[in-house]
């Protein structure tokens, strides 16, 4: 059994945008809940010192006990080489929980490990098998660099992968991980490329990672548009202002849908056809692929 794909996602799995929330702050999560984003990530990792870890847990827990209409819930947990991978999981496996970030992975075995550890903790508190879902940070080692094809197949649990760049840069000793002219410097727009290519085996969506300076919406609605072209379904999001630009930038125009409609009416017309021509150009069945999850994008959540 294979994950759901960039077109075909289970139902309330809408991934546009993921704010990350400290779970220790009662005040931030408050605020969270009314941004419209699609899911709201509460960081058990690094937003939490360790002394708050276990109260990080119980707060996150209560959360999970009210949690009804709004955003999914989502658990960053802490890696699993920290030791403390299975209490955080054992704290927030209950109803309410969408599923768990996992950072610092080295490659599909760690998606593995954890799913067997979601499958007692299922089991414990009475939730259906194989519900709760995963997403994996998979570019923050040097390793996971070397093993991104093993998400392929994916695992059932797998909804995403996602990429980052600050442990990474720690990791190979990196000054900076950004040129002069501030985009990415190459180390790193190798690993957002890689990550892109290990969803798209693993035939799960990518979500791009955060833009850092909360402050300018017009870099942030600049950067995610480059996201999309490049094939991104989603994006990570830092602040509560960074949610609703994430949302329009993702959001196909009035154009696109009408494109899109027009290219699935077309093939649906007749199936026989590997080509056709609208308004004068050419499209094939990648188009077709595309314009259907171009569609799909408005009907998830």
């Amino acid at each position: 059994m294979q994950a759901s794909g960039p077109d075909d996602e289970a139902p309330g799995m809408k991934l546009t945008s993921l704010l990350f929330v400290p779970a220790d702050s009662e005040k931030k999560y408050r605020k969270a809940r009314e941004t419209g984003a699609d899911g709201l990530i509460l960081d058990l990792e690094d937003s939490v010192a360790p002394p708050n870890k276990d109260t990080a847990r119980a707060m996150v827990a209560g959360w999970l006990d009210e949690a009804s209409d709004g955003p999914a819930l989502w658990v960053r947990v802490n890696a699993l080489d920290t030791g403390l991978t299975l209490a955080d999981l054992a704290a927030v496996v209950r109803p309410g929980l969408a599923g768990v970030i996992l950072p610092k992975a080295n490659g599909g075995q760690d998606v593995a490990q954890v799913g067997h550890y979601l499958d007692a903790l299922e089991a414990r508190a009475g939730l259906p098998a194989g519900g709760i879902r995963i997403i994996v940070v998979a570019t923050e080692t040097a390793q996971a660099m070397f093993n991104l094809g093993s998400y392929a197949p994916a695992h059932p649990r797998l909804a995403a992968l996602t990429w980052g760049a600050e442990d990474l840069s720690a990791v190979v000793g990196s000054t900076s991980n950004k040129g002069t002219d501030g985009d990415w410097s190459q180390p790193y727009q190798l690993a957002r490329s890689l990550c892109l290519m290990a969803a798209a085996a693993a035939e799960v969506p990518a979500l791009d990672t955060l833009y850092a300076d909360f402050r300018n919406e017009a870099g942030l609605l600049e950067s995610c548009g480059v996201s999309r072209r490049d094939g991104f379904a989603g994006r990570l999001a830092i602040h509560p202002a960074q949610v609703g630009p994430i949302n329009r930038a993702f959001a196909p125009s009035a154009e696109d849908l009408a494109l899109a409609a027009r290219i699935v009416a077309a093939f649906d017309a007749d199936p026989g056809l590997g080509t056709i021509g609208i308004d004068g150009k050419m499209y094939d069945i990648p188009h077709l692929k595309q314009a259907r999850r171009t569609l799909a994008s408005v009907q998830e959540g």
